[in-house]
């Protein structure tokens, strides 16, 4: 038993009452304080607590009482509820019936032992208030013991009363580990038998937290979590607000949240901010067309939550079974998962930036990509020929129109088989890649994992081999699943296996050494399946018509996937289907590696935290249309915060037809997406730049060449992401979190701390209006400045022209754009100098030579830093490679110089400068080594 176990059930009632407005049981409270744990009988917290407790406790009487007296009077039907059930507001009410297509009749309510109160139906067929919800004494957990151990505490949780799903579990282990000062980690697991947990490697934790940021309290009986932070005494967790369940198939926590600002929670379409009106985020993934409130590609049981006051806090549930969580307007969130454990990571922040690096510690940070996957990559589904495809290429150089990669969609394919070509319209794919090598360019072609399982024996090796070596997805009976994909009838890789991940790779090896492809699209691996579960549907059993189904698009587990029940070599598809995508990226980073000796470049559709150390994503099949380009921007921005930076949506829209005016617009926001990638679907007309007036193809090119202008700061700010988590794409909040007003904004966004983007999102408009937290703010253009106090401003946006802004204090490395990254390299730099208003400025360069493996590990890399202070900007080289030595700084552009200098000193020689109105200082002609660090002074 550990030292605080004695109760303060006087100060905790009034707690209990406060927090969840329900009179509970007097609970025993255990406090544990970080890793000293506070006599429990001091009640430090008691003056506030038990004052606030009456002055609610009042408040609450005398609302409750008005609402039973209004309830009675208007008649009620039936027999009046409890007071225990009336006492509960609405917004407090935590789902007792959650199944979906069931009509929850009182009798079906009361034969869980919960509370049933109608209220009305919200309109347009949405969920409302829980009309079955738990009552205050409803059976839970108890905690029988607790004792310290080397980085926490274990404890024993027990239940007496069963609940109503089948195969309750009756005594949970409870692990509590303090493994950093900013990051606690608490596991719920069945005490006597092993269960499946995610086979994710996370850090081991060697000693525990000395000074942690946190406190933990916990409840005896009921079972309860209380998380606060110290600095402010805010509770992030309070779990006692409805029971813990764990059963076999069917384990849910709720807590209460400090605030209503919660992100995260992928992979769905809507508005980056979370509306906690009864919304439901399912998490299982699916292939379907993005489409607000549908479970989409990925999943990601990760949410960051901004504080009152600017703090901010992440919380991970480690589980990769289907899963729900419920957010409600108390606030309060259910988590609700139909398998493995409850293993969460609490990450402290205290900044929004710092709780994402803390994530990042834990599932690993993102791959260092090669500076091409920054470059702007083209594709269609449907150029219908090796020449077609060359001919847009070609078209491409002759307007001069940078481009880094292209793509081909399953059209190259032999009858739609990975790893084959279709000989007589791709014959000449092998030399359009020798020709795209030779103008240093890059080749990247699409492959699914389903495999064509129709084809005559001996004649198709990806399938015949996967036979003989037992490497797909097998029945309940030991045979392959075959469902049906675009070959047809198909069986699906099981890269669960690591068998399998050998066997990939060969078959890529045949494929690279006849075309040499630099790049891979995984498709299609959600799995995603034409039939539901496979040729013979899905057998009966519990994995398959689980106890209870989260709401998953198409109400069954096996919609447009295989069976749940399907056999993996690491355990049933039941546990692993959301981790599908991420085990094909690794298998697929791990081949492209071997084969080319260079950075892998791999982009998935299907992903789940951990998959950036090993591909890229993007945001599916969107549409044409304005709506959806607005949409992708929370996309972006959510996929920044689930640590997968190299993200970005069809440029131009994927289905549908677009038009000249939105595929401008699209362009301009496109060229700021991490990954820049314009695609289409067949059957529709191009969208390629080349095929537009000369007016829109002219805007696409210049906003292009901006984009290529930016790649060392881009690339720089990607070294930073791959070494400790930084974002890339980031929202403003993260950057100003503590001013309210940028905490919904999802219609700009950031690259890194400084380039703020504000693209135009609708129709027929020559205007934009965005906001500019407070703070000097530079025109990336022309360097004129606007001075805002955190305010909405209006600006001119014709069709040719996209909105940045540099923010005060900056320093951006620029380049001279090429057509391709590698083209740009070579060019001389500029660096654009946005001075504060107290005349100081900061950024940074990494460089290497854009594509080998472990540049920063073996220490092959150049890393600079920039400052400005008293008119003096230096360059200091922190570390040097050879690559530096072959580009030179050109031109510094400095923003915001006030006064016209008399003269400017490089290195203590004179040198010629030019100085604008708007209070821009030009030097120009520098020809400096970037391995040779140097001083300019201006007087």
């Amino acid at each position: 038993m550990s030292r605080g176990d004695m109760c303060i059930s006087r100060t905790m009632k009034s707690y209990q009452k406060l927090t969840t407005a329900v009179p509970q049981p007097a609970a025993c409270w255990v406090e544990e304080e970080g890793s000293a744990s506070t006599p429990a009988g001091r009640g430090k917290l008691a003056p506030w607590w038990v004052g606030s407790g009456l002055l609610v406790a009042a408040v609450l009487l005398s609302t409750v009482t008005v609402w039973v007296l209004r309830q009675v009077s208007g008649g009620w039907p039936g027999p009046t509820p409890p007071p225990k059930c009336l006492l509960i507001p609405e917004s407090h009410r935590f789902d007792c019936y959650p199944e979906r297509h069931v009509v929850v009749t009182q009798e079906l309510c009361e034969s869980r032992g919960c509370c049933f109160i109608e209220s009305p139906l919200p309109v347009g067929g949405k969920r409302g208030v829980p009309w079955c919800f738990y009552p205050p004494d409803f059976p839970s957990y108890s905690l029988e013991s607790l004792n310290q151990t080397a980085l926490g505490m274990v404890g024993l949780l027990v239940r007496r009363e069963k609940t109503y799903y089948p195969r309750d579990i009756e005594m949970l282990r409870l692990d509590v580990e303090f493994e950093t000062d900013t990051r606690l980690h608490i596991k719920i697991t069945d005490a006597a038998n092993p269960r499946y947990e995610v086979p994710l490697e996370v850090p081991p934790v060697m000693k525990r937290a000395e000074n942690p940021i946190y406190s933990l309290d916990f409840s005896r009986n009921p079972f309860g979590v209380l998380l606060r932070r110290k600095a402010t005494g805010t509770v992030l967790l309070n779990t006692t607000v409805a029971p813990l369940i764990f059963a076999d198939q069917f384990l849910q926590i709720s807590t209460l949240l400090p605030s209503r600002f919660l992100y995260g929670l992928g992979e769905h379409r809507g508005t980056l901010l979370h509306s906690l009106d009864w919304s439901t985020l399912t998490l299982w993934a699916r292939d379907v067309s993005p489409t607000e409130s549908f479970n989409l590609y990925g999943a990601h049981p990760f949410c960051l939550l901004m504080e009152e006051g600017g703090d901010a806090h992440g919380v991970f549930l480690l589980n990769s079974n289907a899963m729900e969580v419920v957010l409600q307007p108390a606030p309060g969130l259910t988590w609700r998962t139909i398998g493995g454990v409850l293993d969460f990571y609490i990450f402290l922040g205290p900044d929004p930036n710092m709780v994402i690096q803390q994530y990042q510690q834990v599932i690993g940070f993102p791959a260092m990509p090669p500076l091409w996957a920054l470059g702007f990559h083209l594709c269609r589904w449907g150029y219908g020929s090796s020449n077609e495809t060359w001919q847009t290429v070609r078209a491409m150089r002759n307007y001069q129109i940078p481009q880094d990669a292209q793509w081909n969609d399953i059209d190259y394919m032999d009858g739609y088989r990975d790893f084959t070509i279709d000989p007589q319209k791709f014959a000449s794919l092998p030399s359009l890649v020798e020709d795209l090598h030779k103008h240093r360019q890059r080749y990247v072609m699409i492959l699914d994992p389903g495999i064509s399982s129709t084809n005559p024996r001996g004649s198709y090796w990806p399938f015949d081999e996967g036979l003989r070596r037992g490497l797909f997805l097998n029945t309940t009976q030991g045979q392959p699943l075959i469902g049906q994909v675009w070959p047809g009838f198909t069986a699906f890789a099981d890269f669960s296996n690591p068998d399998a991940h050998q066997w990939w790779l060969e078959n890529l090896q045949h494929f690279h050494a006849h075309v040499p492809f630099d790049g891979v699209w995984i498709d299609m691996n959600e799995p995603s399946n034409f039939m539901d579960g496979s040729e013979d549907g899905c057998p009966p059993g519990e994995l398959d018509s689980p106890p209870y189904t989260p709401a998953v698009l198409g109400d069954s587990l096996s919609a447009k996937t295989v069976c749940a029940s399907a056999k993996q070599k690491a355990s049933v598809h039941y546990n692993l289907h959301n981790l599908y995508g991420l085990m094909e990226a690794k298998a697929t980073a791990s081949a492209l590696i071997q084969i080319r000796g260079k950075r892998p470049f791999v982009i998935s559709r299907s992903t789940f935290p951990s998959q950036g150390r090993y591909s890229g994503h993007w945001l599916g099949d969107n549409r044409s249309q304005w709506k959806d380009m607005y949409y992708s921007i929370p996309a972006l921005l959510s996929f920044s915060l689930f640590s997968i930076p190299l993200v970005g949506a069809d440029i131009c829209g994927f289905s549908g037809s677009t038009s000249e005016e939105l595929c401008t617009r699209w362009m301009q926001l496109g060229a700021f997406y991490p990954f820049a990638r314009n695609h289409n679907t067949q059957n529709e007309k191009a969208q390629d730049p080349t095929v537009f007036s000369p007016a829109a193809r002219t805007a696409m090119k210049d906003v292009l060449l901006i984009r290529y202008s930016l790649l060392p700061f881009l690339y720089t700010l990607f070294h930073r992401a791959h070494l400790q988590g930084d974002t890339v794409a980031r929202p403003l909040f993260f950057e100003f979190p503590r001013d309210v007003a940028t905490l919904g904004l999802d219609r700009q966004f950031l690259w890194g701390r400084s380039l703020l983007v504000t693209p135009v999102l609708e129709p027929g408009v020559d205007s934009v209006t965005g906001y500019f937290p407070r703070g000097v703010w530079y025109d990336f253009y022309t360097g004129s400045s606007v001075n805002s106090s955190g305010e909405m401003l209006k600006m001119s946006a014709p069709l040719e022209h996209l909105n940045l802004h540099v923010r005060e204090g900056a320093i951006l490395p620029t380049q001279k754009p090429g057509t391709t990254s590698e083209a740009t390299r070579g060019n001389p730099l500029r660096l654009i100098v946005a001075l504060s208003q107290s005349a100081t400025a900061w950024g940074d360069l990494f460089w290497d030579d854009g594509e080998s493996l472990d540049t920063f590990e073996r220490g092959s890399y150049s890393y600079l830093v920039f400052n400005v202070t008293q008119n003096i900007f230096t360059s200091t080289v922190l570390h040097a490679s050879t690559e530096a030595t072959e580009v030179t700084i050109g031109t510094l552009s400095i923003f915001g110089v006030r006064k016209p200098p008399s003269k400017v000193l490089l290195n203590g020689q004179e040198k010629p400068f030019s100085y604008l109105d708007n209070e821009v200082l030009t030097v120009s002609d520098l020809g400096l080594s970037l391995s040779q660090g140097f001083s300019l002074q201006w007087l």
